[in-house]
């Protein structure tokens, strides 16, 4: 009965933890493509030069 609950539970970590990971690189790559159209399109400033899109 242990050797299967211990099976259960190294299923479930594992299962746990590969959706995490899958929902990390969605968010990475989300967040990869903000930060690249944020290079396309940022305003130009007073004198004509581009200048950041962020503010840090």
């Amino acid at each position: 009965m242990v050797p299967l609950l211990l099976v259960l539970l190294l299923a479930l970590i594992l299962f746990g933890a590969g959706f995490a990971l899958k929902a990390l690189w969605w968010i990475a790559v989300v967040v990869l493509i903000v930060w690249l159209l944020g290079f396309l399109v940022r305003s130009a400033d007073g004198t004509g030069r581009k200048g950041r899109w962020y503010r840090w």
